[in-house]
């Protein structure tokens, strides 16, 4: 990920249901970016009671999670946490690949934002860096969720 972000947009939440599905695997780290995530959206004025977070195993169940959440309709936009860190292989890429292409589809299939913040590093320090560090990654995907659930809505009138 660039490390130049867009300036957040001022975005009123306080109208939006956001759904968060969010990988137990490498849960520490993706319990930062959740809280980091819950943190901002209550700061943009999404009511506690109007964010729905649920886990999943690991970052492959996280699209089918975000499907379910989609599809139902309750939510303006859905944002997807997961920390996937390379080992001696590259299964991290396959997975990561997989989970981004199934989320666009997600996304465009059910008409409802999906924000991919599926986490793909080479070492600890990377992740340690985008979740618990400087790298607020979890307030920019919340971002990026109000952003598009207000792009929604004023595409829907």
């Amino acid at each position: 990920m660039s490390l130049d972000a867009p300036s957040p947009l001022t975005v009123s939440g306080a109208d939006f249901r956001i759904g968060i599905v969010a990988a137990r695997f490498n849960a520490a780290l993706v319990d930062a970016l959740v809280a980091r995530a819950q943190a901002r959206l209550v700061s943009a004025g999404v009511p506690a009671a109007a964010i729905e977070t649920i886990r999943v195993p690991g970052s492959h169940e996280i699209p089918w999670a975000a499907q379910q959440l989609a599809a139902g309709g309750r939510f303006d936009a859905v944002i997807t946490l997961g920390v996937l860190i390379a080992g001696d292989t590259n299964h991290h890429e396959m997975v990561g690949d997989a989970v981004a292409a199934a989320l666009m589809r997600v996304s465009l299939d059910t008409r409802i934002p999906v924000i991919n913040g599926v986490i793909v590093v080479n070492n600890l320090a990377q992740a340690e860096a985008r979740t618990t560090g400087s790298m607020d990654r979890g307030s920019e995907f919340a971002n990026a969720a109000l952003e598009m659930a207000a792009l929604k809505k004023s595409l829907s009138k």
